[in-house]
């Protein structure tokens, strides 16, 4: 009888559990998508106990879809939104706070405040990141300092910190694990990528007690068990990886150079280094790809904020369409962007500007604009956002890309793509499957659980859907490309001489 891989994939609007066949393709999706809080401007969070229910509720409602039971699973990996910060009780097993998300900027005064006294180059040393309110250290910190019951709880040595994938351990296990893989633990800014362990130095700085974080483990093999009770049966957890390695994983880029772009919620380009890790001097985070047997693969990242979250803002606050996949229609009704752009900082600017003080804009607006121009101008700043981050890439490793991966939920949009390849002058690939971080997950958990041996298995495993070559020259993106520049200067206050990638 055939057994089957379950991924968890735990995002930012929903949970969702996807099976995956020993060919590591999907025969069965569930999502049960949930909502964010925004208790202040700039400020972002999650029910901590939702973000579990739903990812249970989408596990049974897989299951269901497909006829399976428990039984019928080899084993589960695990993927997740990265940064994003919970705090529990280890006896009751209670969220003490809402989960703060990845998105929301409350530290950024903090962050400033560390930059101002000179920590940035240690920490980026340590860490490969930058100081910036996006990563998880930062928001322990005022879990502890602002929320009596975290503080309460730590001093009692009864509290527990974790980013989702620990939280949904924790949770799976019913109490018996308090992990993280390698890769989630890069994204906290409390983790040094050179040890590989938590940071002594930086668990000071940010005041946060060693025993309230999890233990670090590989991203694949015995991790974890489920408690029996949870879905009929006890299943390996085999698996775990933050949701863009995890994509990077399941698109197969196991070679230095290779580099794939999620657009998602936000937009993730990673490129592997292998067993280098890349100092970016334009803006980029050097972090953990996965670590298989105790031995670490790094990537370089960059990281837009919004993406997909720009097309829902667009339905949702403005009402130009009804359902997120009318975008393309809309934006195919008028050749070009009319001299339109937007620039989606709703929370700052993320790679390579890194300005938690930008905030989004529209301009170049006349009366002749339409609908049309400014669902084009948005799948166009998705792109632009991408060609910075690549630019940037490129310049790190002094060569250029011969091929970029994209997968993600926007990565169906045809037009989208064919404008990512016009403005990056590359060739774009779309794969068969484009659900690249729940795979990655799937295939995370198969080596774990034994069904392959080894990542060229896996690699004979991905196959293109179909690739996009630029159909515009160099010369006629340059204006448009410069437009995009203009349109970034006016988001960032106080600044001035700003381009991509410096």
């Amino acid at each position: 009888m055939s057994r089957y891989l379950l991924a968890l994939d735990q995002g930012t609007s929903s949970s969702r559990a996807l099976l995956f066949n020993e060919n590591a393709e999907p025969v069965a999706l569930h999502a049960v998508p949930f909502a964010c809080q925004f208790p202040q401007p700039g400020w972002v969070e999650q029910d901590a106990n939702l973000l579990w229910q739903t990812q249970r509720d989408a596990v049974l409602g897989v299951l269901d879809k497909a006829k399976l039971s428990a039984r019928d699973i080899l084993a589960i990996g695990i993927t997740n939104q990265r940064e994003t910060v919970m705090a529990w009780h280890r006896d009751s097993g209670m969220p003490l706070h809402n989960a703060i998300v990845w998105q929301c900027r409350r530290t950024s005064a903090f962050c400033e405040q560390l930059k101002a006294q000179g920590h940035e180059p240690d920490v980026r040393a340590r860490t490969g990141l930058v100081i910036d309110p996006y990563f998880s250290a930062s928001k322990m910190r005022w879990l502890l300092n602002e929320v009596p019951a975290v503080k309460a709880a730590a001093a009692t040595g009864k509290l527990c910190f974790g980013t989702v994938d620990s939280w949904l351990v924790w949770q799976l296990s019913k109490g018996r694990a308090h992990l993280t893989d390698a890769s989630n633990a890069a994204r906290t800014q409390l983790y040094n990528i050179h040890s590989g362990d938590w940071d002594p130095v930086l668990l000071k700085l940010f005041g946060i007690p060693r025993e309230t974080l999890p233990s670090i483990v590989d991203c694949s093999g015995p991790l974890a068990m489920t408690d029996a009770s949870i879905f009929g049966a006890a299943i390996p957890i085999t698996g775990m990886a933050g949701d863009q390695q995890a994509a990077l994983f399941g698109q197969a880029c196991f070679t230095p150079g290779m580099s794939k772009n999620t657009y998602g919620t936000g937009c993730f380009m990673l490129m592997n280094t292998g067993d280098q890790i890349v100092t970016s001097k334009h803006g980029l985070l050097s972090t953990v790809a996965w670590q298989l047997h105790g031995k670490r693969t790094y990537a370089l990242e960059g990281s837009v904020f919004v993406a997909g979250a720009l097309i829902q803002w667009l339905r949702d606050n403005l009402g130009l369409f009804e359902h997120a996949s009318d975008v393309e229609a809309l934006a195919r009704q008028v050749p070009d962007n009319g001299g339109v752009y937007i620039v989606p900082a709703f929370t700052g600017l993320g790679a390579p500007y890194w300005d938690a003080d930008a905030r989004g804009l529209i301009c170049g607006l006349t009366r002749g604009t339409s609908k049309a121009h400014i669902a084009r101008a948005a799948l166009e700043a998705v792109a632009y956002q991408s060609a910075d981050l690549l630019g940037a890439m490129e310049a790190d490793v002094g060569m250029p890309l011969p091929e970029l991966r994209i997968d993600g939920g926007m990565a169906v949009d045809d037009l989208l793509c064919q404008i990512q390849a016009d403005v990056l002058q590359r060739k774009v690939t779309r794969p068969q499957v484009t659900e690249s971080t729940a795979r990655g997950a799937a295939m995370l958990a198969g080596l774990g659980a034994g069904l392959w041996q080894t990542t060229d298995q896996l690699a004979a495993l991905w196959q293109a859907e179909r690739s996009f070559e630029p159909q515009q020259t160099a010369a006629a993106m340059a204006p448009r490309l410069a437009g995009w520049a203009s349109a970034v200067r006016r988001a960032l206050p106080c600044k001035s001489d700003v381009s991509a990638g410096t």
